[in-house]
C-alpha cells in the first residue's frame, strides 16, 4: 500500500513538474522552482518518471534549395543556336557561300531585317515539332525570307510551294487569296511537308534535298546508288547543281547565325516575343482601307499580308489577316467606328467581244487604269472569260464572287521529279521508257560548281524589281 501511496505521490509531482515546464522562464518561484532540478536530471530508467523529462525539441530541417527558373532569352538568335541539330558540313561549297553572304552585309541584312516579322513564330512550331532549328533558316535559301517571292516555276511565298503541292497540303488558293503567300498556313504546310520527307529518308540531308528537287528525284537517285553497292546519302548522290549548292546554302547561313563576329557581320538583334497577332475579319474590307484602319503604311500591311493580293479581302464569312501587336486594339476602334462602306472594289468577268475601252467606261476607270490594276500589258492580253477587279458601283452591293485561281502550267522537270512512279525503282532487266522526261535529261556532273551567277544575280537585284516581283530559288516543289 506505501508503495502505490508513494508512487501516486512521484506522479503527482511529475505531473505538476512537467506543467511547470511549460511556464517561461522566471515564473518558477520557491519549491516549484528546486522542484524541477532534480526531476529534470534523473537517471531512473522508471516510466513514470521519465514522464517529467521534457520532450526533446526535433533540430529544424535544412532549407530547401531555392528553385532556379530558366529565364527565357530575349533574342530569337539564342534559341535558334540552341537548336542546331544537322550534323556539320565542312566542304568548300560552304565555304564559297560563307564568303558570298559575307561580303554582302547589305543583302544579309536585309534577310534578316524581312525575318524579323516571322521567326518567332516560325521557330515556335519548330520547337512544338521538335525539328532541328536549321529549318527556320530555310527560308533565306528558298525566297530571301521574302513573302511575296515568286519563282519561274510558279512557286510562291517564303516556302516557295508550286500550286499542286499547296493543294496537297492544305493551302486554299482562288482568285482572291493564295495560302501559299499566307505565312502562318504556309509555314504549317511546309514543316508537315518536311516531316513527311525525314520520315520517308530517315535523314534530314536527304529530306532537304527531296524539298528543293523533288521527292521523286531524291528517291530515284538512291535507288540508283543502291543498285550499283554506292553509298545513298546526300554528298553521294548525282544532283543538279542547284540541289548540290542548296544545302551548302542553308549551313553557311546557320555557320554565320552562329558566330557573326567570326565572318565580321553584324548580326541584328531579333526580340524573342511575337511581332503579330491574327485578327479575323468577318466583312469584305479594302486592303488599302484595312491598313488605314490599322494606322500603318499600305506597305507594311501587304508585306504582313501577302496571300490576300487583289486589292479587296474578300471575307467569305471569316477571314484572318495579321497585324503588328500593337496595332490590334486602334484596328479594332476604328473599324467599330468605320460608318462608310468598307469596300469600293468588285469583280467583272469579260463577255465575248467586250472591249477595254467599254468595260472601263462602264465602272468609271480609265483604260490605263483598267490594264495597271489588272497587270494587262504586253504579253498579258485580256481575254474572254477574265475576270477582272474594277470599281465598285456606290449605293449597290458590289459582286465578289468565289473565283478559281488562274491556272498556271508546270515545268516538265517538275512532273518527272513529282511522278506518281517517285522513288521507284525500276525493275530489273526492263528499259526506260523512249520519251521519259529524266531519260532527255543528263545526269548532274560532279564538278566544281562556281556561285559567280548568284553573285551576279545579288549585285543586280539592287536594281529595278519590286519586293513582289522577286524570283526565288527554282524550286522543283
Amino acid at each position: 500500500m506505501m508503495n502505490i501511496i508513494t508512487r501516486c505521490a512521484l506522479l503527482s509531482t511529475a505531473l505538476f513538474a512537467a506543467a511547470c515546464a511549460q511556464l517561461p522562464a522566471g515564473e518558477l518561484t520557491g519549491a516549484d522552482a528546486s522542484a524541477q532540478t532534480p526531476l529534470a536530471q534523473s537517471g531512473t530508467a522508471d516510466p513514470i518518471a521519465a514522464m517529467a523529462v521534457p520532450a526533446t525539441v526535433p533540430a529544424p530541417t535544412a532549407t530547401p534549395p531555392a528553385m532556379t527558373v530558366k529565364t527565357p532569352p530575349r533574342d530569337v538568335w539564342v534559341r535558334i543556336r540552341a537548336g542546331y541539330a544537322m550534323k556539320p558540313m565542312d566542304n568548300d561549297l560552304v565555304r564559297q557561300w560563307e564568303n558570298f553572304y559575307s561580303a554582302k552585309p547589305e543583302y544579309f541584312a536585309r534577310m534578316v531585317d524581312r525575318s524579323s516579322h516571322y521567326l518567332f513564330h516560325i521557330i515556335e512550331e519548330i520547337e512544338r515539332r521538335k525539328m532541328p532549328a536549321e529549318v527556320a533558316l530555310l527560308p533565306m535559301i528558298e525566297s530571301a525570307y521574302n513573302p511575296q517571292a515568286y519563282s519561274r516555276a510558279h512557286a510562291s511565298g517564303l516556302w516557295q510551294f508550286i500550286p499542286s503541292t499547296g493543294r496537297l497540303y492544305g493551302l486554299r488558293q482562288n482568285w482572291w487569296y493564295d495560302g501559299r503567300r499566307d505565312v502562318i498556313a504556309a509555314t504549317g504546310a511546309a514543316l508537315d511537308y518536311l516531316e513527311k520527307l525525314h520520315t520517308q529518308f530517315g535523314d534530314w540531308e536527304l529530306a532537304l534535298a527531296s524539298y528543293n528537287w523533288g521527292e521523286g528525284a531524291v528517291g530515284r537517285a538512291v535507288a540508283r546508288n543502291q543498285a550499283k553497292g554506292l553509298p545513298a546519302d546526300y554528298a553521294s548522290l548525282t544532283m543538279p547543281a542547284e540541289t548540290r549548292n542548296y544545302l551548302p546554302k542553308l549551313i553557311a547561313v546557320k555557320n554565320i547565325i552562329a558566330d557573326p563576329a567570326r565572318f565580321g557581320v553584324k548580326l541584328a538583334s531579333v526580340p524573342n516575343q511575337p511581332y503579330f497577332e491574327v485578327v479575323t475579319v468577318k466583312r469584305h474590307i479594302d486592303v488599302k482601307l484595312a491598313a488605314k484602319l490599322a494606322e500603318i503604311p499600305l506597305e507594311d500591311f501587304k508585306f504582313l499580308n501577302p496571300a490576300h493580293n487583289k486589292q479587296v479581302i474578300k471575307a467569305g464569312g471569316a477571314e484572318t489577316i495579321v497585324l503588328p501587336r500593337d496595332k490590334i486594339s486602334i484596328f479594332n476602334a476604328n473599324l467599330a467606328n468605320h460608318d462608310k462602306p468598307l469596300v469600293s472594289w468588285q469583280a467583272h468577268t469579260v463577255k465575248p467581244g467586250e472591249k477595254p475601252e467599254k468595260i472601263a467606261a462602264r465602272y468609271g476607270m480609265s483604260v490605263a487604269e483598267l490594264n495597271q490594276v489588272n497587270g494587262i500589258g504586253g504579253k498579258n492580253k485580256m481575254r474572254t472569260g477574265q475576270p477582272l477587279l474594277v470599281q465598285a458601283t456606290a449605293g449597290v452591293t458590289p459582286n465578289l464572287p468565289d473565283l478559281p485561281a488562274t491556272p498556271v502550267s508546270l515545268p516538265k522537270a517538275y512532273k518527272a521529279a513529282h511522278s506518281k512512279n517517285a522513288g521507284v525503282a525500276a525493275k530489273p532487266g526492263t528499259k526506260p521508257k523512249a520519251k521519259s522526261a529524266v531519260a532527255k535529261r543528263a545526269p548532274a556532273k560532279r564538278t566544281k560548281v562556281t556561285i559567280k551567277a548568284a553573285a551576279q544575280n545579288a549585285k543586280t537585284a539592287k536594281t529595278a524589281k519590286p519586293a513582289s516581283t522577286v524570283v526565288a530559288t527554282q524550286s522543283r516543289r
